[in-house]
């Protein structure tokens, strides 16, 4: 079986059986899981509303993909996501609230002040990694939670006095598209969608069609044989999870320059930044797969809310699927092996 299909197929068939098993248990549980998954549909696609809400709950999740992914090609698992997508969300918020500028000056200022946020919080991870051999999985998770508070705190304490969210950013560091209002009949869709599909063209080009992007692939691989060749591993260890942070920063921006329009305390943390790690392992690591994860996961988040409305399914059982999904996707191995029986088989 070639490598190219078996990448190819594992997700495709791992998304197949989580409908399927969470099919089998809408039946075990007394639902109808033509009228579950017809709600479901109708719910992410059924009208442009909620196409456009789709559309943008997929942002965040490309971005989060890409994080999670771009370490991951590089030889490292960044837990992370979360937390610097928090502390993105709060920087591209201040920084929307601290200035006044033109658009053309502001709303790039405040999406590079999350980019730098996210970049800042992974350089610590990063550099204890390279100097001190610290394993990265354990301090990012760790950070996660500084993340949550210290941005909570900086909102309550900084960006407002003892309120639990900011003012709304002004229009000159705002996302929001009337254009894509009037299309998705205001749906909250905003132009960060572009910003997403870049970023994954970025990501694409660096790791695919640049020296720093081989180098870096080359001490994912091994990191011995790539110092004896001559590369810096300490500083390509940090220039991933720089890299990989600064992706996470500009998902948080999407949500607080974008979505919502302001930073809010976070009672527990948002979800994106753990959800982003199914997002790059369904997408097999790569740009292009991260950005039909995406569309697929937020279909599903989308979807799910229609369900109880429309087929009288809880929208619970949708995790189930989401988590059957990754529960098969990390099984890949006995699906390749399945594959390869069934090929004997025909042959």
């Amino acid at each position: 079986m070639s490598k190219r299909f078996s990448n190819l197929a594992v997700p495709v068939i791992s998304v197949l059986l989580g409908l399927l098993v969470g099919a089998i248990i809408m039946l075990i549980s007394g639902y109808n899981p033509i009228a579950g998954y017809t709600a479901l549909w109708n719910g992410a696609f059924g009208d442009s509303f909620y196409l456009g809400e789709t559309l943008r709950q997929m942002t965040p999740y490309i971005f989060a993909g890409l994080a999670v992914a771009f370490a991951f090609r590089t030889g490292l698992f960044n837990i992370g996501v979360e937390g610097q997508l928090l502390v993105g969300w709060v920087a591209s918020v201040w920084v929307g609230l601290a200035f006044d500028l033109p658009k053309v000056i502001h709303l790039p200022l405040a999406v590079l002040a999350g980019a730098v946020a996210g970049a800042l919080w992974a350089f610590i991870p990063g550099i204890l990694k390279a100097k001190l051999r610290v394993h990265e999985v354990i301090v990012t998770i760790m950070m996660n939670y500084i993340a949550l508070h210290v941005t909570n705190h900086f909102i309550r304490n900084v960006l407002s006095d003892q309120a639990d969210s900011t003012d709304v950013v002004p229009e000159s560091a705002s996302l929001k598209s009337p254009f894509f209002e009037n299309l998705t009949d205001f749906s909250t869709l905003h132009n960060g969608i572009f910003l997403a599909f870049a970023a994954a063209v970025i990501m694409w080009f660096i790791l695919e069609k640049t020296t720093t992007g081989y180098e870096l692939r080359s001490v994912g691989f091994n990191q011995h044989a790539s110092q004896y060749a001559g590369m810096n591993v300490n500083r390509n260890i940090v220039l991933s999870m720089v890299i990989s942070g600064a992706f996470a920063g500009l998902g948080g921006a999407m949500e607080g320059l974008g979505t919502f329009g302001n930073a809010f305390l976070h009672a527990g943390f948002s979800g994106i930044g753990f959800d982003g790690i199914a997002v790059a392992l369904l997408g097999g690591n790569t740009a292009i797969g991260v950005v039909l994860a995406a569309l697929l996961f937020g279909s599903l988040k989308v979807g799910a809310l229609n369900m109880p409305i429309e087929s009288g399914v809880p929208n619970e059982l949708v995790e189930i699927v989401i988590a059957l999904i990754i529960f098969f996707v990390a099984s890949s191995y006995m699906i390749k092996w399945l594959i390869s029986r069934f090929k004997k088989e025909v042959k």
